[in-house]
């Protein structure tokens, strides 16, 4: 009895269109003003990344429509991220941090020196400063902002880091 309850249950949530219906892209991640995703793979650019420290939040646009919105983490106390406009200078697939013991750095975006976006399996502390002042972001939001810059290019690509 308890197992057809059960799975009467799940039936009738099933067919709700909370559940039943199929994800529209990243448009419904954001509510209104984003992009689709069939948009996003059709654009050319130019695109504006920008990292607010203050909040530990990156957004992307294009336009004035939003493309992506992710939880981010900057320089902790003694290690600063920088503040200012830049624009990608290299990318890696996969880059291994010669300075902090070949610490792993998928999906790289440099902008500055040796400062870059880029993942990181420090997923709890994503939302809080934890880094040593890279732009650190969950590997597969990296990876989607990397493939996202390597489609419009880099030179029409811009980024900017500031506190609120």
């Amino acid at each position: 009895m308890l197992r057809r309850t059960l799975l009467t249950g799940l039936l009738a949530l099933a067919a709700t269109p909370a559940v039943a219906a199929p994800s529209k892209g990243f448009g419904s991640l954001f509510g209104g003003g984003t992009m689709s995703e069939s948009r996003i793979k059709s654009l050319e650019g130019p695109i504006q990344v920008t990292v607010d420290i203050t909040t530990q939040a990156m957004k992307v646009t294009a336009g004035s429509k939003t493309v992506f919105k992710f939880d981010v983490s900057t320089g902790r106390k003694g290690f600063t991220t920088p503040t200012g406009e830049y624009r990608p200078l290299r990318m890696h697939k996969m880059w291994y941090s010669r300075k902090y013991d070949n610490a792993p750095m998928p999906f790289a975006i440099f902008f500055h020196g040796g400062y870059a976006i880029h993942g990181t399996t420090d997923l709890a502390n994503l939302g809080n400063v934890a880094s040593h002042g890279c732009v650190r972001l969950d590997p597969a939001n990296a990876e989607k902002l990397y493939n996202l810059v390597a489609q419009v290019g880099m030179k029409n690509t811009r980024i900017t880091l500031m506190r609120s």
